[in-house]
């Protein structure tokens, strides 16, 4: 029996630490959330010489978020690093302004900063213009990069109609510029029809032709056949 409950004690010493013990692990833990920045941190708990690491590391993450232009706590930078922040600041507005991406505040850009922008802004401007893009401005295009940007919207119509795209504007085209639409689209119809690739428009073939895809057809169906392809018409005729 008195083995019993030595045993007993010692295995409950083994599975439930000491008083001591668990003061350590829970400093460990401490010390850990204020190594990693998570969870409270009690300095109080801390060595000496960890609490002027500590207090070092936390400035120099702080420091990091500043220059980052993460949420930080500005009031702790040295006037040194406040300078370093306000230009790391700087230079991010004027990127943005720069870009058109992110939040632009054009009243922290100096003189100088305003007319490069500026410049920038009527650049970007008529490139989307020139290029089609929907945020294009008009109003700010001199006459001659209007004629321009015209010229270049009829050349972009004209390739849109021989290319087949829903863009098309067939009203826009000269009446050479709707003939030679006209033919381009007639052709594609009738190797549409020939293949079997595309849609087959059959109202714009005329009766030669209706009777040449026909003929076609015919001649090519055993080779759609013959692998089981789904173009196989098994109602024609074999050809001779």
């Amino acid at each position: 029996m008195k083995r019993f409950i030595w045993f007993s004690l010692l295995l409950g010493s083994l599975w439930y630490p000491t008083s001591a013990h668990a003061s350590d692990i829970d400093k460990l833990q401490n010390l850990r959330n204020c190594v990693e920045g998570l969870g409270p941190c009690d300095r109080s708990l801390l060595a000496g010489v960890e609490v002027n690491q500590i207090a070092s590391l936390g400035h120099d993450r702080n420091l990091l978020k500043c220059l980052s232009g993460y949420l930080c706590d500005h009031s702790s930078l040295t006037d040194v690093e406040a300078k370093e922040v306000a230009e790391a600041e700087h230079s991010r507005n004027l990127l943005a302004c720069e870009t058109g991406l992110g939040t632009c505040d054009e009243s922290q850009l100096t003189p100088s900063e305003h007319e490069t922008i500026a410049k920038i802004d009527k650049d970007r401007n008529r490139l989307y213009c020139e290029t089609g893009f929907a945020s294009c401005d008009r109003s700010l295009l001199t006459d001659s990069e209007l004629a321009y940007v015209k010229d270049l919207e009829r050349q972009r119509n004209r390739l849109a109609c021989q290319t087949g795209q829903w863009i098309c504007d067939k009203s826009a085209l000269t009446a050479a510029e709707a003939d030679e639409a006209s033919r381009i689209e007639h052709e594609r119809a009738l190797l549409a029809c020939k293949t079997g690739d595309g849609y087959c428009d059959k109202s714009l073939l005329i009766p030669s032709e209706t009777h040449e895809v026909n003929d076609v057809k015919q001649q090519r169906n055993p080779l759609f056949c013959k692998p089981g392809d789904l173009f196989c018409d098994r109602s024609l005729p074999t050809p001779k």
